[in-house]
């Protein structure tokens, strides 16, 4: 019998109508009402167990958080290095869109293992499946899920399934054939992609691993926010004053979000949070829609299209988690186009010297509307995530040699 020697994992419980379910055996989405289910870890004995945040001597990647993550055998936790991703003040890129008077940092989630923040997710989500027993795992990705899926599953000898659209990034088709997983191209967006995971894992018996529809893909993205904390020196003025979020399924937002509600349970920072900033493409823009009709839900995106590919989600089932976020932080939703992604993509680059997926270039291009707008007066500490590798998808040659 596995003994629990690290992790303070309780039980898991439903996002919507707060039923609690056993974290002892393989889980999707709530049984009673079908929305999304988080890990409840039992944060008194942590607290009194580590009253103050002590992780000196410990690991440099996700798992040096072992305690806030649901994997409990030590022996499953597995890692290629992911997390620990660098913090860099860009500030050349911070003078060019208004922040001259402010700081602006980028946590760089190109440095993680198949080049972005979806190893993190994956990380934990594989390791905690194959603690459960589990031996086949699948997903539907826009691409670098997949790429992630695919190289965790390897490293624990787990067979891995894919289902991608045919015109996703072709260096995240490769990664998940150089994995051994088995990959589906698909004619259609990721909602489709989701739909034939859910038929053939019913029949097979693969155990689905799409965003959000699982409870532990999530606590691998919230060691994002617990790095924030870390890197800000806890305590009460531990946080930026802005974070920058690409937003698709939106897992990375919601979990920073639980992170942070963690951290100040056990203590170890206070009752602040950054505002938090969903970016979306304005050819995919479900939550910035919902946000400004002041929706609970966001209805799905008809026709969605745009160059990045994580951007391109329909339809998020955690969709009232990252609007609950959003409002409570006292944030905000916007949505750039595919042009000014691109050159923001160039810009960034040439500004910084960091290399941005095209997400995160989305991010950096909502910069200068936040700022016309008044949500940034020009003087705040801002987090951009950048979440990926930009050499998965890097502009053609002709766009950067006539790039001013």
């Amino acid at each position: 019998m596995v003994t629990a020697v690290n992790s303070a994992l309780q039980d898991l419980i439903c996002t919507n109508c707060q039923a609690t379910w056993s974290a002892d055996e393989p889980h999707g989405v709530c049984r009673s009402c079908g929305k999304v289910l988080f890990p409840r870890y039992d944060l008194e004995a942590l607290r009194a167990e580590m009253p103050v945040p002590d992780f000196v001597g410990r690991r440099t990647d996700l798992w040096r958080y072992r305690e806030l993550l649901p994997v409990r055998d030590p022996r499953f936790a597995v890692s290629l290095g992911e997390g620990g991703t660098a913090l860099l003040p860009v500030p050349r890129a911070g003078e060019a869109v208004g922040l001259e008077r402010g700081e602006l940092l980028v946590k760089d989630e190109g440095a993680n293992p198949t080049g972005s923040f979806k190893a993190r997710g994956l990380s934990v989500a594989v390791a905690r499946a194959a603690e459960l027993g589990i031996h086949q795992v699948a997903l539907p990705t826009a691409g670098n899920a997949g790429a992630a899926a695919a190289a965790f599953a390897a490293s624990h000898g787990m067979a891995c399934h894919v289902v991608m659209p045919r015109d996703a990034p072709v260096a995240t088709q490769a990664e998940v054939r150089l994995y051994g997983a088995e990959l589906l191209l698909i004619d259609g967006l990721i909602d489709m992609a989701g739909r034939v995971v859910r038929e053939r894992a019913q029949r097979a018996g693969w155990f689905d691993l799409s965003t959000l529809k699982e409870p532990y893909r999530v606590e691998g993205k919230k060691t994002m926010g617990i790095e924030l904390a870390e890197a800000g020196g806890w305590g009460v003025s531990w946080c930026p004053d802005v974070i920058l979020y690409p937003t698709g399924g939106g897992t990375g937002l919601v979990g920073m979000w639980k992170a942070f509600d963690e951290l100040e349970q056990l203590g170890w920072i206070g009752s602040r949070r950054p505002r938090m900033v969903v970016v979306q493409s304005t050819g995919c823009a479900p939550i910035v829609r919902a946000f400004e009709a002041g929706a609970d839900h966001a209805e799905p995106w008809v026709g969605a299209q745009t160059i990045a590919a994580g951007l391109r989600v329909p339809s998020a089932i955690g969709d009232y988690l990252m609007l609950r976020a959003v409002r409570a932080s006292g944030g905000t939703a916007v949505a750039v186009p595919d042009d000014e992604i691109t050159k923001a993509q160039l810009a960034l680059a040439r500004l910084s010297g960091i290399s941005p997926a095209l997400e995160g270039a989305a991010a950096f291009a909502a910069l200068p509307h936040l700022v016309r707008s008044g949500f940034l007066n020009g003087d705040e500490r801002v987090v951009l995530f950048n979440t990926g590798s930009g050499l998965k998808a890097l502009p053609p040659a002709s766009q950067q040699s006539h790039f001013q």
